[in-house]
């Protein structure tokens, strides 16, 4: 398959700064009672360098209005202190799902984040890609994608406006993207749209049968992805161990190295010639404490 296009940078952004490390890490941070007050005070305390947010309720369709002050307090922090910000849509949204109501609201939820995520300064909103429901095929799940999707790209017209960045699922069910390859069609179905990205979990793929262990397994990968989507395409990666063994399509997330990808391949994720630049967000349990010990684990794994 022929790669798609590099997708070029908003002129109107600003270079990372040098002093910025090779791959900020972070973690998701709740903001329930204040995006800046709640949700950065959380992310210093994990001495994150990146964060990602949700803007609405994850498990909900509501789409509520932000609070100017503390959108600006957030995006003004994120500013100074080059933290660079992201958006998590919520995970009802299925552009491939056979029931009407459910491609409406996903319109809504979606254009919704990726406003909010302008307002708040986030540089990507991620998407989980979905899954064709009711024993339709792919193909014409990926058309109703490319009918309903394509036109919140075109939206996108904004300097400030984020990247889409497509998350790709564990391959449970009908998904419509869970291998590296599966990124292509639905590339394609978007025209590769210069505002497309990739959010990479490494769960996720490792769940949908790519196995990162070994020498080169998360080198060959990361090659994988490159092939089918072009370089600078990737934008983010959720740095997320797996509780179940490689191919099990079990999206069940473990603390770094403790689970069945281990330490190795999130050393090796950070010396790839595509992750560089691109920040890690950690979604792993244990509350603060095991979320401060993730991003310190993977601080040290990329400075070792």
């Amino acid at each position: 398959m022929s790669p798609v296009q590099p997708s070029p940078q908003s002129s109107s952004r600003p270079s990372p700064r040098s002093s910025l490390p090779r791959n900020p890490v972070g973690g998701h941070v709740p903001v329930a009672g204040g995006l800046h007050s709640v949700g950065l005070s959380y992310a210093r305390a994990l001495r994150a360098e990146t964060v990602q947010v949700f803007v609405a309720n994850p498990r909900g369709w509501a789409t509520p209005a932000g609070n100017p002050k503390q959108d600006e307090a957030f995006r003004t922090a994120c500013a100074e202190e080059s933290i660079p910000a992201y958006v998590h849509a919520p995970y009802l949204i299925n552009f491939g799902s056979h029931t009407e109501a459910t491609v409406e609201r996903s319109v809504e939820s979606l254009r919704h984040s990726l406003r909010r995520g302008r307002e708040i300064g986030a540089l990507g909103v991620v998407v989980h890609t979905g899954s064709a429901t009711g024993g339709r095929e792919r193909s014409v799940a990926l058309r109703q994608v490319r009918e309903h999707v394509l036109p919140l790209l075109d939206e996108l017209t904004h300097d400030d406006d984020p990247f889409l960045l497509l998350e790709s699922t564990a391959g449970q069910g009908a998904s419509l993207c869970s291998r590296t390859w599966d990124f292509g069609p639905y590339f394609a179905a978007l025209d590769a749209h210069p505002k497309l990205g990739v959010c990479l979990d490494t769960c996720h793929i490792f769940a949908a049968g790519h196995d990162l262990t070994g020498p080169s397994g998360m080198h060959q990968t990361l090659d994988l992805l490159v092939d089918t989507v072009g370089e600078g395409r990737l934008k983010l990666i959720h740095a997320n161990d797996s509780k179940d063994v490689v191919g099990a399509h079990k999206d069940r997330h473990e603390n770094i190295g403790a689970g069945h990808i281990g330490e190795d391949p999130f050393r090796a994720l950070m010396t790839h010639p595509a992750t560089e630049g691109v920040p890690l967000i950690i979604e792993t349990p244990g509350g603060q404490a095991g979320h401060a010990a993730d991003v310190e684990r993977l601080k040290k794994l990329r400075n070792g």
